[in-house]
């Protein structure tokens, strides 16, 4: 027998001495970091409100109660059932009945409704029909992707719950090493912009966290072919803090060559990066390059992913649990915190933050019970790197939106699809609303809507003023009269862009390919219009050359026939609106520092060009007196 198959037998033993007379256990199996537990007696278990707790505390796991079989009720009679349970005003959407493992999915417009206080509906309906339920929530906006990403799960679940089975076991796996060391190898986005990958290892573990490419370079991915990293598939977990694809559009190829392991991530960012690979793919496909994964990987990636709520501790390998805190930058943004060993050590990958709230986030978190080591993005730590004040950002767009206005032009807003966009909407919603700006169309091109979608399929990750408009539908900003989502493609521009004046959003946001150059080609030569820069453009991109001066574009053939690239003399107004950054700015990021609690003992300096990680490793050890490192590609750390 093995050391798992005894430790599972170990805790069937105590849960059977924990429980009252007549409830049986029948079996007891991980699935991932899950325990789960199979009844012929879920009615029992459901009505002892705090055994599932208790057994949860006693044996430190995450518990799932699931039933045998024979102890569920027929589907037909179950449905009935559970809608005579479930308040009204839900507004059930779907049930979904999964027999093989005695769940019931319930989709719902209000989810909270369906969970109860303290989840005691959810124990209501396990009590009346023996079927363990499992609430989602209806999106306000249909979107494809949320569809086909459950979909999929669904059509997947055994082989799913095969790779959890799996995975449960590598994590509570014995350790072989006596050794006690902790080690960081960086992989890439130090001392520059993207490709962000980092290896975390202990004796017994290796943790892959992020894995993206670098805007506007094409070819320069992260050092996967080093030691540390290889053979791909001795990786036991890979942790991605956020859907960019400067953080996430090269997870699929680790499946490629061979990793058959976890991904954890929040739910949003499993949906997101989706969303955004596929896109990476199809534009890769349009520019004539190769894409390095075929779509199959994407799916293959998502299979794989186990979604994890912030706060919740979870045991991702036998010597590390990971606990993902908000960090305020786009939706499902994560700092990924590690706790390696028995107390042995800490560390807390920032990803990229945001340190202030925002119209859509609540402030990065930076409390925890114990970190030693922090690494910290530093895409604005240069000396100078200053954002305007929110309020003032809003007004002077506000500002150029009204003057290109009164001209009869366009406002072009290249943005990132993800956050930006829906700052940009929220904004512009509520400048049209109270009279700031005229109410005029907005029209939203590439991904936006569906990422918009996406963002309201999760409003439990927004700021809490937010999230209750969206419960009501008819004070959902995102579903302005004046939004329009363009579907038509090019006519459709040409039609836009010939008509009254109107303010478009567009990717890609850092104008390295997409629609975005569709809108350069049809406005700009017009003097009237205005491109408005509101997000970080890195070295190298053509939203960087264009911000420093450059008026010559290039331009690919697409609207032309004769096969020849041209180049765009730019005559539209060119302007910078600081403040709608998604990261935090130097003194976010020095405040970040400050407050944090407890303050780390060592800050590694990464995600930021030379300068600015230099300078912000320089400040930071000056200012708190703590050992700071800006660190070069491919340099190994050892902290214990």
């Amino acid at each position: 027998m093995s050391i798992v198959e005894e430790r599972l037998e170990d805790i069937k033993s105590t849960i059977a001495a924990e429980t009252p007379p007549g409830i049986s256990v029948t079996s007891v199996t991980y699935e991932g970091p899950e325990l789960v537990v199979y009844t012929t007696n879920p009615r029992e278990f459901a009505s002892e409100g705090e055994l599932i707790r208790k057994l949860a505390s006693k044996l430190r796991k995450r518990i799932t109660i699931r039933p045998d079989p024979e102890s569920l009720m027929p589907e037909q009679a179950a449905s009935e059932r559970i809608l005579e349970v479930i308040p009204e005003d839900a507004g059930v959407t779907n049930l979904d009945f999964h027999k093989d493992i005695g769940e019931v999915l319930i989709e719902a417009e209000k989810p909270g409704l369906v969970i109860g206080r303290h989840g005691k509906t959810l124990r209501d309906i396990t009590m009346a029909v023996g079927w363990t339920p499992e609430v989602v929530r209806t999106p306000p906006i249909e979107s494809a992707t949320v569809s086909n990403v459950r979909s999929f799960l669904k059509q997947e679940r055994e082989e799913r719950r095969e790779i959890l089975e799996r995975v449960g076991r590598q994590i509570h796996r014995e350790l072989l090493s006596d050794d006690e060391w902790v080690r960081i190898t960086t992989l890439g986005c130090c001392r520059e912009v993207g490709r962000a990958a980092f290896i975390l290892s202990t004796p017994d573990t290796r943790i892959l966290i992020d894995c993206g490419d670098k805007p506007g370079a094409e070819g320069e991915v992260p050092y996967l072919h080093v030691p540390e990293a290889t053979p791909i598939n001795s990786i036991d977990a890979v942790v991605l803090t956020h859907a960019h694809l400067d953080h996430s559009a090269l997870l699929p190829l680790l499946f490629k060559y061979g990793y058959d392991g976890p991904i954890y991530t929040t739910e949003p960012t499993r949906d997101l990066m989706g969303l955004l690979q596929l896109d990476y793919l199809d534009v890769a496909t349009k520019e004539g390059r190769t894409p390095p994964y075929g779509s199959e990987m994407v799916r293959e990636e998502i299979k794989h992913t186990i979604p994890v709520e912030y706060g919740d501790v979870t045991d991702i390998a036998p010597d590390v649990k990971l606990t993902m805190h908000n960090a305020g930058h786009i939706l499902g943004s994560a700092v990924a915190h590690f706790h390696i060993g028995e107390g042995l050590y800490n560390v807390a990958f920032s990803g990229d933050i945001h340190y202030k709230e925002t119209r859509l986030f609540n402030g990065a978190i930076n409390d925890f019970p114990r970190v030693e080591t922090l690494v910290l993005e530093s895409t604005y730590g240069g000396r100078n790197d200053y954002q305007t004040d929110r309020e003032d950002s809003e007004r002077t767009l506000k500002q150029i939106i009204n003057e290109t206005y009164e001209r009869g032009g366009k406002v072009l807003i290249p943005s990132f699809a993800v956050g930006r966009s829906q700052e940009i909407m929220l904004v512009l919603e509520e400048a049209m609303r109270e009279g700031d700006i005229p109410s005029m169309p907005v029209h939203l091109d590439g991904m936006i809507w569906e990422a918009t979608a996406i963002h309201t399929t999760y409003p439990e990750y927004f700021r809490d003023e937010l999230r209750d408009k969206i419960f009501h539908e008819d004070e959902n900003p995102f579903l302005a009269d004046e939004f329009n989502h363009i579907d038509e493609g090019e006519d459709e521009r040409e039609e836009i862009a010939s008509d009254e004046p109107s303010i478009i959003l567009s990717t890609s946001g850092m104008m390295t390919g997409g629609p975005i150059m569709s809108w350069l080609d049809l406005l700009g030569r017009d003097t009237d219009s205005t491109l408005v820069f509101v997000g970080y453009q890195a070295e190298g991109t053509l939203g960087r050359r264009i911000q420093n001066g450059r008026r010559e574009i290039p331009l690919s053939s697409s609207r032309q026939d004769d096969g020849r690239g041209r180049t765009l003399r730019l005559e539209m107004g060119v302007e910078t609106v600081d403040g709608f950054s998604g990261h935090a700015d130097r003194r976010g990021l020095m405040n970040y520092v400050r407050t944090m609690n407890p303050r780390p003992e060592k800050v590694l300096c990464v995600h930021g060009d030379e300068s600015s990680t230099q300078s912000l490793s320089s400040a930071l050890y000056h200012e708190f007196n703590i050992r700071t490192f800006a660190p070069r590609n491919l340099e190994t750390f050892r902290f214990r």
